[in-house]
């Protein structure tokens, strides 16, 4: 599934432009995001049980700071820098949405239609100030800021709808064939159907989480709740094995990089 590039990409205020800082929608971004996803659960999880919730909520924030912060002050796409950022709002993003539920006590069926209604106003914001939600133009400072803050904002939802789903009848192994086939849904849509490449991007995109977070659930968490009964640790290592291998070879290789136009400037 890929973004189209000139339907959604209007002139450029005049203010500070970078090289766009998200890289191409190949195979390669859809495998490393559901490895994220999934990492970043099991991540959160085993953080909270070691340091306890409120060290481990402070430490992920700083870890999310520092890495965005990295992530702005480049000036063009580096696949190290991004996947890092990526990584840490998915560990994040997973804390938001267990904070709202075990420590507030907000049920999953609030949270995540909550989270639902902040994407959708992120959104339009963003839209409202400049007139795209396409990915192959993030090349200013408030694009990226909202790019990075709609990001944040799906992986907390898709943290409390894979939660919600284990909880009311699907289970882990359950959530992940339901989420395996409506991830399916947007690119057919877009295949072969009316379904717009940005829209069908974005509704991947959130669809991923809960694939990925409901996957290593049910690796990492015992037999009594339905998992294979791995634990968080060896499946947190496995899985952020797996991102660095995958990260490694994007930054070997060059894949994921945007083509350079015949000005030799990054599209």
């Amino acid at each position: 599934m890929t973004a189209e590039h000139a339907l959604d990409d209007p002139p450029l205020a005049p203010v500070r432009r970078t090289a766009n800082k998200v890289p191409e929608v190949t195979a390669y971004f859809w495998i490393i995001k559901v490895l994220t996803t999934g990492m970043g659960e099991t991540a959160s999880d085993l953080l909270a049980r070691t340091l306890g919730p409120i060290p481990a909520v402070a430490l992920g924030g700083l870890a999310l700071a520092a890495a965005l912060a990295v992530q702005f002050t480049l000036r063009r796409y580096a696949a190290w820098s991004y996947w890092t950022a990526v990584v840490m709002v998915s560990v994040f993003g997973t804390m938001a949405a267990d904070v709202l539920h075990v420590g507030l006590g907000v049920s999953y069926a609030v949270s995540t239609p909550a989270f639902l209604a902040v994407l959708a106003v992120l959104f339009v914001l963003w839209y409202a100030s400049e007139r795209t939600l396409s990915i192959h133009t993030v090349r200013t400072r408030r694009r990226e800021t909202f790019y990075w803050a709609v990001v944040l904002a799906t992986f907390a939802l898709g943290t409390a709808a894979g939660d919600l789903t284990a909880t009311v009848g699907f289970g882990y192994l359950g959530s992940v064939v339901l989420f395996a086939a409506g991830i399916c849904v947007p690119a057919l849509a877009h295949r072969f159907g009316p379904l717009d490449a940005v829209t069908a991007f974005w509704t991947a995109y959130v669809v991923t989480r809960p694939l990925g977070a409901s996957l290593a659930d049910w690796m990492a968490l015992g037999h009594t709740r339905g998992g294979l009964g791995l634990g968080l640790a060896p499946v947190t290592l496995a899985w952020t094995a797996a991102i660095i291998g995958c990260v490694g070879y994007l930054v070997v290789s060059q894949r994921g990089r945007r083509v350079l136009a015949a000005t030799g400037k990054p599209q």
